[in-house]
């Protein structure tokens, strides 16, 4: 009888254990489901780029073009006695008003990117509306350039989903900056922006953000000499995004 009873209780026993391992097999093997579903979402979702190849030999430099026109001058005589090629975002108005400065832009070989047309909250924007803002700039801008512009910086790095998709359905990659000078701080010297720069020790494919100030026009030479100090090329957005 006590032979009967073990042999019904191993039974009864082996069933849950069987049991127990399907379920938790089964809650393993959803749950890696479920992980697999997010990740693959999570990866095609759009995103705003802050930064390139972290292997990258180059820095890029950024500069944001909504005002300022009275530096450019000097800074493209810097760039060009550097030899170096950055990235100008410039915004549509801007273009229309300076059509000069921003021929000189171009035939000194450097990149445009577009900044929109207006210097708004791009993130406050519904999806027409960011569309709308990059389209006008795009009239304006492709009278310069002969090839497509791909790159797009919001103003203020102000964006929201709207603004991702309008940019990706037009062609453009989203950018913004890895660092961040803020020249246009009162009180950004020179020296306060150069250190600015230099505190952050991890330049490999950075964004580096500028605008057309005149302390950021002084402090060029010796940030392009700094990013050569430490093996680095300056450059522009496309070559950090290229390796």
């Amino acid at each position: 009888m006590v032979i009967i009873i073990n042999k019904r209780f191993a039974r009864i026993l082996s069933a849950v254990i069987i049991s127990i391992l399907i379920i938790t097999i089964s809650l393993f093997l959803f749950n890696s489901r479920e992980r697999e579903v997010f990740n693959n979402l999570h990866t095609n979702e759009l995103k705003a780029i802050d930064r390139g190849n972290i292997n990258s030999k180059y820095i890029s430099f950024a500069c944001n073009v909504d005002w300022g026109n009275e530096v450019i001058p000097d800074i493209l005589d810097i760039l060009d006695k550097e030899n170096v090629k950055i990235t100008f975002f410039v915004t549509g108005r801007w273009a229309s008003k300076f059509p000069d400065l921003m021929q000189k832009i171009v035939d000194a070989g450097h990149e445009i990117g577009s900044h929109g047309y207006e210097h708004l909250d791009y993130g406050a924007l519904s999806l027409e509306k960011n569309k709308e803002q990059i389209k006008k700039a795009d009239e304006i801008l492709n009278k310069y350039i002969d090839t497509k512009l791909t790159l797009f910086a919001p103003p203020s790095g102000a964006y929201n989903e709207h603004t991702l998709t309008a940019a990706n359905e037009l062609g453009y990659k989203t950018i913004l900056w890895t660092i961040d000078t803020i020249d246009w701080r009162a009180g950004s010297t020179k020296e306060v922006i150069v250190d600015r720069v230099l505190k952050k020790n991890d330049f490999k494919g950075a964004i580096v953000l500028m605008h057309p100030m005149p302390e950021t026009a002084k402090a060029l030479p010796q940030l392009i000499q700094a990013m050569r100090d430490n093996n680095l090329e300056v450059g522009r957005v496309s070559d950090i995004l290229a390796e």
